[in-house]
């Protein structure tokens, strides 16, 4: 089960008690001691009611924060490196893309849609469970994709890359990692950079040449050969997606342990850190 399933059910759960004790059960008390001659001095309340009470408007706002504004998302993976490592926390704005209902996540008021070059968390199905996944969005509906020889073609035209340096790709944690290019690339009006491996032949990665379908999108990593994306299982439907990806706003490394943990297990550097930079 999800958290925001957890969050709900917990927020009626606890709204319903405290409901039910104002409209049947406190009356009932105070009834109870009007008969038993004792006064008017307020009945204790039973300790399932009192902490429903405290901790219904607590789980309310949470809810609603997190429903339609923004929800914290924790990278689990390396797919979207160099933009973002495991361990980092993002901020996800709910509201760029339309409010939709907690729990059920049907959309009911349109407020935009997803731009080219932006970062989204989404829903997506894998071996019968729903995860959510985080990737960079290549392909509006109509669009026209095709990824060749490392490159993404839009519309038939290349996606602007610059040459940074040659370096290496490491999981988090690890001392050994594989060579990797990095790039920078300019998609729709963010320029962000990317990872492509060198020893990895082109024909290793498949070549899509596909046009996305209306209320689709084509979504990719920043990480190009590891990533998990549409190039392999399709488009993210646009009732699938929760938000878009504002910013790192803590970043944990797991790696350092004991005493070391102290220093480095917060990535300092990183906070605050954006997921592109605009172009002008």
């Amino acid at each position: 089960m999800r958290f925001t399933e957890i969050l709900f059910a917990a927020t009626l759960i606890t709204g319903l008690i405290w409901a039910l004790d104002r409209i049947f059960w406190r009356p009932k008390r105070m009834m109870h001691i009007l008969h038993s001659g004792s006064g008017t001095k307020e009945p204790k309340e039973p300790v399932v009611v009192e902490y429903a009470r405290a901790f219904f408007p607590i789980l309310l706002i949470v809810l609603v924060l997190r429903s339609f504004l923004a929800e914290p998302f924790r990278i689990p993976s390396g797919s979207m490196r160099p933009t973002l490592l495991e361990g980092d926390f993002i901020l996800v704005n709910k509201f760029d893309y339309g409010l939709r209902l907690p729990f059920t996540g049907s959309k009911f008021l349109e407020l935009g849609q997803p731009k080219r070059g932006d970062v989204v968390v989404f829903k997506h199905e894998k071996r019968g469970e729903s995860i959510d996944m985080i990737k960079r969005v290549v392909g509006l509906p109509g669009d026209h994709i095709e990824y060749k020889d490392k490159r993404i073609y839009i519309n038939g035209e290349p996606v602007q890359q610059e040459f940074i340096n040659e370096t290496v790709d490491k999981d988090v944690g690890k001392s050994f990692g594989w060579p990797v290019r990095h790039l920078s690339e300019d998609l729709g009006h963010i320029r962000h950079n990317i990872y492509v491996q060198t020893d990895l032949s082109p024909t290793a990665i498949p070549n899509n040449n596909i046009t996305v379908p209306d209320h689709s999108y084509f979504v990719m990593g920043d990480n190009r050969d590891n990533s998990d994306d549409s190039r392999f299982w399709g488009f993210v439907k646009d009732e699938d997606i929760l938000g878009r990806a504002m910013g790192i706003w803590m970043s944990w490394d797991s790696a350092p342990s004991g005493w070391e943990c102290i220093t480095k297990c917060i990535r300092w550097g990183r906070i605050g850190n954006g997921l592109g930079t605009e172009i002008k």
